[in-house]
């Protein structure tokens, strides 16, 4: 999808905000949930998602009220973070107020499912659960309750990826098919760096915005989060340790370019100062819109591994469509679900409008997945990212505590960016505080 690049950031400092209005608030709240809904067929159902997704979701609708007379869609854009506010305080008032159909992101949908049981429909007696092998792997546990049913449907998945400036590489002589972990690129980054002036890559160092998706892959990369599949707190684990390790040796090998402040980020690379970025499918077309003066000058490489001989495969985030458990039309919302992710020419059609990567695997067959990008030279990098997907990936448990673990993630980041302190010892006390904040225990 065609994001602002503070996208995630948006979400996690909404998440806080959220929380107040009732997450945390309202463990058994939404109550009720399909006992207060009907399973209409028919009639106008109403859609909440945000910018280029909703518009997106406005191109399928003409083919689908064609295809399914008797049902027509208003499909609103709420903004973002406006949307989970209304979507929070919505499941905290038993349902009360909300679209039949929800767009969710990843680092919600789990916490509303712990919060709100039933606050959003059980599609598997709608038969959803016959798509269980249909989207890429590692979004299906997401989807799925307490109770085993199926309560959304995977729309984006964004597999990471690296863009870097190919001339920067090629004129320091850096081969990237050399750089298979970040020990390499830590290594080759001094040669980046003088041949073309830039920093290897931009972090918020201060921490004025949560600035941890790069944190977050290279823990991904290792198959590992802030919490275990479990809930338990993993946040001081090897895995995170090392994240932040590798975070601490490029910042202090002069590496990383401070990108704290509105749109220091995106002035930096306008002006060639960021040798790479090391983000997900999204992207793609955000650096050839944004960046157009650029072309032909940016690649994509599978990420370099966090531990050498590592992973070099993740997905960072994803959205969901959903259905509430109180919308007097759930059979009708349903069927929008079901057409819009589930098959492949609607789910492109989204896709070329909106630039919302596909989380369907059926998707894919499409030629424009191997089709050259003239921005990356003519580079194949659809298929890239298709490839990464193929890789697997494990489900990642955000749980409802998402939000306190990123503050502290960040605080500690922060320390280490700032102060050069010891990632092992920043990380063994903010998992002692999550601890003592949410109740879980830490996983050994």
């Amino acid at each position: 999808m065609s994001h602002h690049l503070s996208r995630r950031q948006i979400l996690h400092l909404a998440t806080a905000s959220a929380a107040g209005l009732g997450l945390a608030a309202c463990g058994g709240g939404g109550t009720g949930g399909d006992q207060k809904g009907a399973d209409g067929d028919s009639g106008r159902i109403t859609v909440w998602s945000w910018t280029t997704a909703a518009e997106a979701l406005r191109g399928v609708v003409p083919s689908f009220e064609r295809d399914n007379p008797g049902i027509t869609v208003d499909v609103q854009d709420l903004g973002n973070p406006a949307i989970w506010d209304k979507i929070t305080v919505g499941l905290a008032s038993g349902g009360k107020g909300l679209a039949d159909v929800l767009h969710i992101g990843v680092d919600y949908l789990p916490g509303y499912l712990q919060k709100f049981p039933q606050g959003l429909a059980d599609l598997s007696r709608l038969g959803a659960d016959r798509y269980k092998d249909a989207f890429a792997q590692g979004l299906w546990p997401t989807v799925l309750g307490e109770d085993g049913a199926v309560r959304a449907l995977p729309w984006e998945v964004n597999p990471l990826g690296l863009f870097y400036r190919h001339d920067y590489f090629e004129k320091a002589g850096v081969d990237p098919a050399s750089l298979t972990s970040w020990d390499d690129l830590i290594e080759a980054g001094p040669r980046i760096r003088a041949a073309g002036g830039a920093q290897l890559l931009g972090l918020d160092k201060p921490g004025t915005a949560q600035d941890l998706d790069f944190f977050q892959s290279l823990m991904l990369l290792q198959g590992a989060f802030y919490f275990d599949a479990e809930g338990r707190i993993t946040l001081a684990s090897p895995a995170a340790v090392q994240a932040l390790t590798v975070i601490k040796r490029l910042n202090d090998a002069g590496l990383v370019a401070d990108t704290a402040g509105e749109g220091t980020w995106k002035r930096l690379v306008g002006q060639g100062k960021l040798a790479t970025a090391p983000y997900p499918a999204w992207a793609i077309e955000y650096l050839a819109t944004k960046f157009p003066a650029q072309k032909g000058k940016w690649r994509v490489m599978a990420s370099p591994a966090a531990v050498p001989g590592g992973g070099r495969s993740a997905i960072v985030n994803s959205t969901y469509l959903t259905v509430s458990a109180t919308s007097p039309r759930r059979k009708a919302a349903w069927r929008f679900v079901e057409y819009a992710l589930t098959k492949p020419a609607e789910i492109n059609r989204m896709f070329a409008s909106g630039g919302v990567f596909p989380a369907l695997k059926a998707a894919y067959d499409d030629p424009k997945f191997s089709a050259p990008h003239p921005f990356y030279g003519g580079q194949r990098v659809l298929r890239s990212f298709v490839d990464s997907l193929g890789a697997g990936a494990a489900a990642t448990n955000f749980t409802g505590d998402y939000s306190r673990a990123l503050k502290l993630a960040a605080d500690a980041q922060t320390q280490v960016l700032l102060k050069g302190a010891d990632p092992a010892a920043v990380l063994k006390a903010a998992a002692e505080r999550l601890a003592q904040q949410t109740g879980r225990q830490q996983a050994a």
